[in-house]
């Protein structure tokens, strides 16, 4: 039955549990509703109700009365009870309830190309643009990284030519003089994740995971379809290989189209193409960037460079001098964890615990090892096979407890001050330069080294310094690791932040809060490890570890401050240069005052003007 509220001109009305009734102007009142319980009882004393009852008795079964509307002075008005379908047909049919069986149907191994071939921007392939700095910049690291470990000086011609005139398809070539390829490697070094000699390895090198060319690959054969073409020769008496092969992403396994011998420029050396989809674009983050920066940091090798458009680059080599050849160590206990620790004593050869230290790890002494194994209260002859992850944790504790020496820098090869500035002079064109090597340091038991090198006083395209202080720009940062530029995510990293944080006020240059310094220099900041900490795997920026920046702040600050004493002399120089113009301007008006006053002559007057201008000379120093 209706009821009208108090307090409101809204009429409310008692529904049946089967569904709402329309109410005199056809709407649906909320709290009738929730007086469903409530509208039974009513509606089974009105005679309506009662009608209402026995037709829903006829087609349902036992059902409510269905309430009739009341006005104000108005009879009762019969509403009909709509027939509402059963609850089970107004639910729309979704998916069966899954079992235990059926999800175990569906599990499967996953390769890690086919996950990477859906994840590629965690490689660097986000965007056409990046997608080709990022293939160039694969295919030249391994290049000056072969060339390196036979101990050749680099000679790398890298070539981009458009496919059949196409704006965003692209045929990359990259070519080096390196020892060549084993023809077995070839199709896992090309088309296989994962699949390299370097990760295993203790020692500074450019590549890390075995990842990046077989990645490029992969890129190329996912936009294009076109598989990779390799040629190399391992020795000039043998005939050269040519290669096409590509990734099966479903088993992460090389598939070769084509095997033969072929014709070969080079005595030894490897030639790789790539065809994939980009876009080339000139300017910061580019592919010539890429180059140019590569140039600074490699003063030993030769590169040769042709862009899209056809125009040639050569970077000419700037020392004959090879560059230091890292040498691999063995990992330092700092740098071990209790699991890895556990591991490594369960696969050791060794017979005791102390021959195990000695064995595994390095700067380890028979007597520090002896140290070690009383202070975690271990037997001296247990056997490392035999350990147990408490005795590890234990064997843990006891290392950090004892006070080793640091890792050996041998397997960190620094550029060195002399080529960081004969590097950055091939590239940028300034009146200033400094560079600061430091000495090795540790991060969680791996050995790195910091260098830095700046330019001031950099010259625009033109030739010329801007000499204006109101329309300076921002330093130029170059960040570059073990050797490679680092072009992406700058401030994501821990070299920008280092930078940031220095007071470059302290140096002359002017600097706003929460930007990097206004001036006409180029800062490159290097960093080299044995395992360089980046923030993912498309190895852009260094990761935050507070003993990296650390060493970065300080090779800042010592070329800061040469950097300061530059800066200020110059300054004193201008400022002089500008007195003496005041006695070049107003010495002449002066003698012909003193003429005028003491009636001198001309003669006289040249004497003393001389003289006035000779003592103030000798009086200002520069």
């Amino acid at each position: 039955m209706a009821r009208k509220g108090k307090d409101t001109r809204q009429l409310q009305f008692d529904f049946e549990p089967s569904g709402g009734r329309p109410d005199a102007k056809g709407r649906t009142s909320s709290s009738a509703r929730k007086a469903r319980g409530k509208s039974a009882k009513t509606g089974a004393k009105s005679a309506t109700g009662k009608s209402a009852k026995g037709k829903a008795t006829k087609r349902n079964g036992p059902k409510k009365t269905a309430p009739a509307v009341q006005g104000a002075g108005a009879a009762s008005v019969p509403v009909p009870e709509a027939e509402a379908p059963p609850l089970r047909s107004r639910r729309k049919r979704g998916a069966e309830a899954a079992t235990a069986e059926s999800m175990a149907a569906k599990q499967r191994d996953i390769s890690v190309s086919e996950f990477f071939a859906k994840n590629r921007h965690l490689l660097g392939f986000d965007n056409p643009r990046k997608a080709l700095l990022t293939a160039v910049k694969e295919a030249v690291d391994n290049a000056l990284d072969a060339c390196e470990e036979a101990q050749i000086l680099p000679d790398v011609r890298i070539t981009i030519d458009p496919v059949d005139g196409s704006e965003n398809r692209f045929r990359m070539n990259v070519t080096d003089n390196g020892p060549g390829i084993l023809k077995a490697q070839v199709p896992n070094i090309f088309a296989r994740l994962l699949y390299g000699s370097k990760f295993h390895t203790l020692k500074m090198s450019r590549g890390q995971q075995g990842i990046g060319i077989s990645a490029a690959g992969m890129y190329g054969l996912l936009t294009t379809g076109a598989p990779v073409q390799i040629i190399t020769r391992t020795n000039p008496a043998k005939p050269a290989t040519h290669y096409h092969v590509q990734i099966d992403t479903t088993r992460n396994r090389p598939e070769v189209v084509l095997d033969e011998e072929c014709d070969f420029d080079l005595p030894h050396g490897t030639s790789v193409t790539i065809t994939l989809e980009g876009r080339y674009q000139k300017g910061r983050q580019s592919v010539d960037d890429y180059i140019a920066q590569t140039a600074m940091a490699n003063p030993h090798a030769r590169i040769v460079y042709r862009d899209p458009t056809g125009q040639e680059t050569i970077y000419e080599r700037q020392t004959q001098e090879m560059p230091f050849i890292p040498v691999e160590i063995k990992p330092h206990p700092y740098g071990v964890e209790i699991g890895v620790l556990f591991k490594m004593a369960r696969n050791s050869r060794a017979k005791t615990l102390s021959e195990f230290l000695r064995q595994d790890f390095s700067r380890i002494s028979p007597r520090l090892a002896t140290d070690i194994v009383k202070k975690a209260k271990l037997s001296s002859g247990l056997k490392p096979g035999k350990i147990t992850v408490k005795d590890a944790e234990r064997l843990y504790e006891a290392v950090n407890a004892t006070k080793i020496m640091a890792p050996s820098s041998d397997c960190i090869g620094p550029i060195g001050e002399d080529k960081l500035v004969e590097g950055l002079a091939r590239v940028v064109e300034a009146e200033f330069y400094t560079a600061c090597t430091r000495k090795p340091s540790v991060y969680r038991g791996n050995p790195f080294l910091v260098e830095a090198a700046l330019a001031y006083g950099c010259k625009d395209d033109g030739g010329k310094s801007n000499g204006d202080a109101d329309k300076e720009p921002l330093m130029r940062l170059v960040r570059i690791a073990n050797r490679v530029p680092l072009l992406y995510q700058q401030s994501a990293g821990a070299i920008y932040k280092a930078v940031l944080d220095t007071n470059w006020r302290n140096y002359g240059l002017s600097q706003s809060r929460g930007a990097l310094p206004a001036g006409p220099l180029v800062l490159m900041v290097h960093v080299a490890s044995v395992w360089v900490p980046f923030t993912s795997e498309s190895k852009e920026a260094v990761a935050h570890y507070p003993e990296i920046i650390k060493e970065i702040k300080l090779a800042i600050q010592e070329c800061g401050r040469k950097l300061g004493l530059h800066v200020r002399r110059q300054r004193r120089i201008r400022e002089e240069l500008k007195k003496r113009s005041y006695i070049e301007t107003y010495l002449p008006p002066i003698g012909e005052a003193l003429r005028d006053i003491l009636s001198l002559k001309e003669a006289e007057v040249g004497r003393v003007v001389e003289k006035l201008r000779d003592t103030l000379e000798r009086s200002r120093k520069m």
